[in-house]
């Protein structure tokens, strides 16, 4: 799978929900920076598949949706606004924020990404 369709893989609709998939797709040794509206946060792979099963306890739904994503070698940058549904109002998907986001791919998984988010 080549760097850009493991990057589409992962912000698949409701991929971020469930935490055995985004395992699957993080490499041993992933390192996300993101820098938030909140501040800087450092990942690693546990507290990435542990975001993923906290955001699953409070929605029902998640979708990005693209509306970049650039390719170049190992390296994917995406530009994307994450919709949730929650699990008070299903039927209601609300923006949880607006991501831009590079991304390294090694061993045909996500290696180093470089977040940052607006609300």
């Amino acid at each position: 799978m080549g760097a850009k369709a493991i990057v589409q893989e992962f912000y698949k609709s409701d991929v971020l929900l469930e935490a055995d998939k985004v395992n699957a797709l993080l490499h041993p040794e992933v390192v996300l920076e993101w820098h938030s509206t909140k501040g800087f946060l450092k990942l690693n792979k546990s507290q990435i598949v542990d975001l993923s099963n906290e955001m699953s306890k409070a929605y029902v739904r998640s979708k990005s949706r693209i509306s970049h994503i650039l390719s170049e070698g190992h390296t994917v940058s995406v530009r994307y606004s994450h919709y949730v549904k929650t699990i008070e109002n299903p039927r209601e998907e609300m923006l949880l924020a607006h991501f831009m986001v590079i991304w390294e791919i090694k061993d045909d998984k996500l290696y180093r990404g470089y977040q940052m988010s607006q609300l």
